[in-house]
């Protein structure tokens, strides 16, 4: 643990959009850190706050979105001196994000390679594009590593693609370009937002892998944003467990997949489909999340949890280790050392204890 080495510390973010309905507090008080080397997932429902989590961190908000309070600290090492750098994201201007962080340091792959690719433009020039722009590599240069890129990605016949456009490709291999792209400036941190839910399964294990690959090859730090946890279970060293804004469970991958404490962690785990059930029926959870608009009163899921508690409704739970973990933390008032005993549902263990047996 001592020689772990942080490289993005997230603190206390709070970030608000301003609509015509009123202001959506959409991130509330989120704490995360990311280690070189490491991958950490950020799981939840659909809205619960994962890519607006990670757009703060590129520094592309939409237009009516505002970071209201935080730190997302960044360290870096200098390329020429190796001299230990750290900024406050927050605070650097968009020119300083353009030129220093975006792409360079710090780079993103989307779910759609559709909203990341040109379509009027050829391959070749777009991922040369990035190299020529931060590092001022001639036209020579850049063609020589994108075409090392396009093989590192397991593109075949790597110069006739080069002459190729988006539309020209299948989906799989418009992931893999988009991924050559983010690795043209040798970032330090990857962003993969829901990276394989536009492929199919076949695709999504070959893309799931090759990210792997390339991250051991290049010691690269990965955030992967996904609400499947199927996913979650084959990448993450670290996961974190999202709701309505606010992380409110992280651990280590086993720590969740089988000593889940937050009773919303319980739902999400519930809900991954598996063949051995007895049920016609998947398991969902119950309620709606929260409108971010009003004002949150008390644990945002407390509406929707079964096992909540009358505090629930009036305070927001403070965040507590779990007892004997120094990396498994929970936000809810169930782990009180005055709070009733509260088990997870028995189906639950079952199925947690099978998935142990098996190595899943």
């Amino acid at each position: 643990m001592a020689d772990r080495e942080r490289i993005l510390k997230i603190r206390d973010l709070n970030i608000s959009f301003k609509t015509d309905n009123g202001n959506v507090k959409a991130i509330r008080g989120v704490n995360l850190d990311l280690y070189k080397g490491e991958t950490i997932a950020i799981v939840g429902e659909s809205g619960s706050g994962k890519s607006v989590t990670t757009k703060a961190i590129m520094g592309i908000l939409a237009s009516n979105g505002k970071i209201d309070s935080g730190t997302i600290d960044y360290v870096w090492y200098d390329e020429y001196t190796g001299e230990r750098k750290e900024r406050d994201i927050v605070q650097m201007s968009e020119r300083e994000l353009q030129k220093e962080i975006r792409g360079r340091k710090i780079a993103m792959v989307f779910q759609d390679p559709m909203t990341s690719l040109n379509p009027t433009m050829t391959i070749g020039r777009q991922v040369m594009e990035p190299m020529m722009y931060h590092y001022k590599k001639s036209k020579q240069e850049a063609y020589q590593k994108a075409l090392e890129l396009l093989e590192l990605v397991g593109i075949t016949d790597a110069e006739k693609r080069m002459k190729n456009y988006p539309h020209q490709l299948s989906g799989g291999m418009r992931q893999r370009i988009v991924i050559a792209i983010a690795l043209s400036c040798d970032p330090y941190v990857l962003i993969c937002d829901e990276p394989t839910t536009a492929l199919d399964v076949t695709i999504q294990a070959k893309i799931l892998e090759l990210i792997q690959e390339i991250q051991k090859k290049k010691n690269l730090s990965v955030i992967y944003i996904t609400h499947d946890l199927g996913v979650v279970a084959k990448v993450a060293d670290y996961v974190n467990v999202m709701y309505a804004g606010k992380i409110v469970e992280t651990g280590t991958i086993n720590e969740i997949f089988y000593d889940p404490r937050h009773p919303y962690t319980w739902g999400l785990l519930s809900a991954m489909p598996d063949l051995d059930t007895d049920d016609d029926e998947l398991y969902t959870i119950p309620g709606t999340p929260p409108n971010l608009i009003y004002e949150v009163k008390g644990d945002a899921f407390a509406p929707r949890n079964k096992f909540a508690l009358n505090i629930d409704l009036r305070l927001d739970p403070p965040t507590y280790y779990v007892p004997g973990s120094k990396t498994h933390k929970v936000s809810s008032w169930l782990m009180h050392e005055n709070a009733p005993k509260v088990e997870m549902p028995e189906a639950l263990r079952k199925r947690l204890d099978k998935m142990k047996k098996e190595g899943v």
